[in-house]
Parts: C-alpha cells; structure tokens; sequence
C-alpha cells in the first residue's frame, strides 16, 4: 500500500525557504472537492485502505533532521507500506533512501529534475539540496541512477556523473515514449521543476525549457519496473500565488500512486532498452 508522509524542511535550500511549507498543500489539493480521488488509470483512492496518510513529520529541535527522516520512512517501510514523501526540499532524498537501502539489497533510483543534484559541496555545505545524488552515490545507497529533463549541467557536474556512472537524459535529449525499464526495484525522485515553471511556477528555481505535465504524466505511467517508493519536492508555495503548483503535484501523487497499485499487474517488456537494461 502506498503511504503519504510530509517532511515540511527547507533549510537545506541554497536560494529561498518556502518548501517546508508544501505538505499540507498537496494533501489539500488531493481531497478538493474540484477533483475526485480517481487517478487515470482508473484507481479509485478514495476506498478506504488503498492509500494511507500519515501525516507531517514534526521534527524535533534536539535531534539531527536526517536521524529523523530515516528514522520515519524505516517505520513505514517496517510496516510494509511504500512511502510517498512530499517535500520540502530535495536534500530529504538522501535520508530517506538510506532507510530504502536496508529494505532492498537491490534498487534503482528514477530521478526527475532540471538540476542533477551532484554537486560535492555547495556554498561549503555537503548537505544541500544541490548535493543528495553525490550523497546517495558516494554511499552506495542505490545500484543505477537515472536522471531525465536535466537542462543546467556544469563542468563539475558532468564529471560527478561521469564519476558515478550516472545515466543522463537531458530534456533536449528527451523523446516522448522513450522507454524507462528497471529490472531490480525503483524509487522516483520528483522535483517539481523538472516541469516548465509555465506549467508550475510555484518553484524556488525557476529553469525554462522543461517538460509539459503530460509528459512528465505520460513518462510516469510508463516505468516498466516495479515502484518501490517516491518523493514529490521542491514545490515552494511562496512563488505561487496563484495555486497553480499544488494540483500539479497532487496529480503527479495520484499517478505515482496508481503505479504502486498497479505494479504486479504491469506487463514487462522482454526486449532491451538503448542502454542495454531490461
């Protein structure tokens, strides 16, 4: 069973605060009466059972933040559920896949973005939210990492993915319907901004030329592979005074979701993916 938990944290951000306060947002977009709580492919989550929320984490000032993310997406997975977690700022990822990792032995991330998130350090802080995939590689914590929409890679940053063997489609690469195959496991990362901020402009780092909803919409749909877990980030309220971000993201929760639910009954591909994955 899929399961909603928020982490309201930001200050891991390099520009602006204002994700910690994306959570609730979400959850009320996802239970508007303006929508239903059918995703498009015909699950309803609305039947009680189907998909859990447990809430906001509320962190305690004493203890170190990413202690106690881990700490919470552990018990979700103790307790078999598949954690959607809604950010707050991407530097959440590195905890909570450190809490995936001792759950499966083998695990793919999906990551979606328009930054790749790898720096060593940013304006001296290891832990910013422009460094959780150097974070998550540097310890092993997934097997294979791909990241689709990227459109503001640096020199260093091409060399981290080079470093890691990390699997680039940057959105000038990007083709709709191009396949997106995992054998083992798969958790997605979501930034937000991995859209075109016409399309969510409720964004702390607005990065023009990305993908339509449909498309982020269509590619989710179409994971060949088993989704294990996700997290929704970077959607920061204070840039969106219009409301236009948080259906977004509530439609992207639904679909992902949907995909949790649906997994078993997927059919696989049995032919090879360009980069000679199944």
């Amino acid at each position: 069973m899929p399961a909603i938990v928020g982490f309201p944290y930001d200050g891991s951000s390099s520009f602006q605060r204002g994700a910690a306060e994306a959570p609730p947002l979400i959850r009320q977009a996802l239970h508007s009466d303006a929508t239903n709580p059918w995703t498009e492919q015909l699950v309803d989550l609305g039947v009680p059972g189907v998909l859990e929320d447990d809430g906001d984490l509320a962190f305690e000032e004493s203890a170190a933040v990413q202690g106690q993310i881990t700490a919470a997406v552990a018990r979700l997975l103790g307790r078999g559920r598949h954690p959607i977690s809604l950010g707050g700022d991407h530097s959440i990822t590195y905890p909570i896949l450190r809490a995936f990792r001792t759950r499966y032995p083998r695990l793919a991330l999906l990551h979606f973005d328009a930054h790749p998130d790898l720096y060593d350090e940013l304006q001296g802080d290891r832990f910013s939210h422009a460094c959780p995939m150097a974070r998550i590689m540097e310890e092993g914590l997934v097997d294979r990492l791909v990241q689709v929409g990227i459109r503001t890679m640096n020199r260093h940053q091409r060399d981290q993915a080079e470093r890691f063997g990390v699997e680039v489609i940057t959105m000038g690469q990007w083709r709709d319907g191009q396949p997106l195959i995992f054998e083992s496991p798969v958790y997605v990362s979501l930034d937000i901004d991995v859209l075109d901020p016409a399309f969510a402009p409720g964004i702390s780092h607005r990065e023009p030329g990305g993908c339509s909803v449909r498309q982020l919409l269509a590619a989710i749909q179409s994971i060949e592979g088993n989704i294990v877990g996700a997290d929704i980030v970077e959607f920061n309220p204070r840039n969106d005074p219009a409301g236009i971000t948080a259906p977004v993201c509530a439609k992207l929760l639904k679909e992902i979701a949907a995909h949790i639910i649906l997994a078993p009954d997927k059919p696989r591909r049995t032919q090879k993916s360009p980069d000679g994955s199944y």
